[in-house]
């Protein structure tokens, strides 16, 4: 039992307080507050671009026992707002680690907090739903932690600041197809699962032009995940629909909300979101359940597919949100969840096999 005196404390916006001891870079930060459920991931979540601003309770209990290591992250420059940990564990036992999870954190200034009730925590966002916090010293009084969260303004330019700036490309030897791919916070593991089935990839900025688009004569195109709100990128919905039915186009979380904006459909923001790495979905066109991993606050309305053109195509098991939608005639489907993993199961896999046809099929039409 750790007997220390406290070092830092978050203060939710409804008022309460939760005491423990710091790790990672020694800052204040105001977020939103959010869980996941994954048991093992750590490194992935923390490393995943839609969690920009975000501070992330891990109802997992013990957290950095396995360490960082080079291979696993799913961007270059985490953005993740913070961590909140029942217990944190900085001498990793994995042969594969080169930094702990407390070094890489202090590299890229994000803070972390061990030593809270996660439980309690938990049960807070699932009952009141999700809502700011503050990471601060023990000394900062609470009257005043709540008067800075109430002034200052949500965020919406988080895919901005995300996205690359410049495009750039990931090879593979004899590839059979180009598809480029429009950064709004993409994963890697996005990138690796489509040079697996041979594409080469061009990742652009999330404000490319449908003419630079096509001017790489891609077989297809992928809108990747992000942070925040879709309808704060209304540069990309206007792209899907210039570019629908022109080549194929696959939408993963975010692209998947893009999409169906897009084609007419409404969004909205979810109680506490889905994040984790067991949400059961169900394939409404095979009857199969999938177990899959998801990190999302938002969600497209399934009443407001009826006349877009859109079919439902996947469904959440637990609260029947969209999962899945399509248009065939325009060559276009996305998923909510995270086909890549990372963490996950790896059950939504064939996805990209399925792109991968999709683009085969455009080509001999």
């Amino acid at each position: 039992m750790n007997m220390k005196p406290y070092t830092k404390k978050i203060v939710l916006e409804n008022g309460q307080e939760f005491y423990g001891y710091g790790f990672g870079a020694d800052k204040e930060a105001i977020c939103e507050i959010v869980f996941n459920t994954s048991m093992v991931g750590y490194q992935e979540i923390m490393s995943d671009p839609s969690y920009t601003d975000q501070m992330v309770v891990m109802t997992y209990p013990l957290i950095g026992n396995y360490g960082m290591t080079d291979e696993d992250y799913e961007t270059k420059n985490p953005t993740i707002g913070g961590m909140i940990v029942r217990e944190y564990n900085d001498s990793p036992s994995n042969f594969r680690y080169t930094k702990t999870l407390s070094e890489v954190f202090e590299e890229h200034a994000i803070p972390g907090i061990e030593g809270v009730d996660t439980r309690m925590l938990t049960r807070i966002i699932r009952n009141e739903g999700s809502q700011r916090v503050m990471i601060t010293s023990v000394e900062t009084p609470r009257e005043e932690a709540l008067a800075r969260m109430a002034a200052t303004p949500w965020p919406h330019d988080m895919v901005s600041r995300v996205s690359c700036r410049k495009r750039w490309m990931s090879r593979v030897p004899n590839h059979k197809y180009d598809v480029v791919a429009v950064d709004c916070g993409i994963k890697y593991n996005i990138i690796r699962l489509l040079n697996r089935v041979g594409c080469n990839v061009t990742v652009v900025p999330y404000d490319a032009t449908a003419e630079q688009i096509l001017a790489f004569r891609p077989d297809g195109l992928v809108l990747s995940n992000g942070p925040g709100d879709p309808n704060d990128v209304q540069g990309v919905i206007e792209l899907v629909r210039q570019l629908r039915g022109r080549l194929p186009i696959f939408g993963i979380c975010m692209g998947h909300q893009l999409i169906s904006l897009a084609y007419g459909a409404k969004t909205f923001k979810m109680k506490f979101g889905h994040r984790g790495a067991n949400h059961p979905v169900k394939n409404l066109q095979t009857g199969k359940i999938e177990i899959t991993s998801q990190n999302h606050s938002f969600a497209v309305d399934v009443a407001s597919l009826e006349g877009t053109g859109l079919e439902l195509t996947h469904v959440n098991l637990l609260d029947g949100t969209a999962e899945g939608v399509a248009c065939y005639k325009d060559g276009v489907f996305s998923m909510q969840y995270h086909p890549e993993s990372a963490s996950g199961p790896q059950d939504s896999a064939y996805l990209f096999d399925k792109f991968t046809k999709m683009m085969e099929d455009w080509k001999n039409a």
